[in-house]
């Protein structure tokens, strides 16, 4: 005999398939990155990335690198600069721009900035889901 409420049986086993793995296995990050850029040449350039100390909690998006050999974050990232920097304009990137110009030689700088977000990230065999957790 079949019960009444077994279709909420078949969508919890579901949920819990699809989305258990991901909170469990995934590593949560803080990641922030600057770019400095004067005259048309990179000037300065960092990346930093660390693991985050406390949960974090937002609205969530996410992409999907593909991995070389090592299960790093920062390698992966540098490993697949468009697709992450692509990734990074819909979450959230900041391009603040000077120009200068003294005695006819103009000077520009251009500072491009993504403030410490918090990120989730799941390594598989040769794929990194990252997913950006957005307040």
């Amino acid at each position: 005999m079949r019960s009444r409420d077994g279709s909420r049986a078949i969508l919890l086993r579901l949920f819990i398939i699809t989305t258990l793995p991901f909170l469990l296995k995934a590593d949560e990050y803080l990641i922030s990155l600057r770019y400095i850029i004067k005259d048309s040449y990179l000037y300065n350039d960092s990346l930093w990335i660390s693991k985050a100390m406390s949960k974090c909690s937002g609205e969530l998006s996410d992409i999907s690198l593909t991995l070389e050999s090592q299960k790093d974050l920062k390698t992966t990232i540098k490993d697949n600069p468009d697709e992450f920097f692509t990734y990074l304009q819909k979450v959230g990137l900041s391009v603040k721009s000077h120009d200068k110009t003294t005695n006819l030689i103009n000077s520009n700088t251009t500072e491009i900035e993504l403030r410490t977000t918090c990120f989730k990230v799941d390594f598989n065999e040769n794929l990194a889901k990252i997913t950006a957790i957005n307040k």
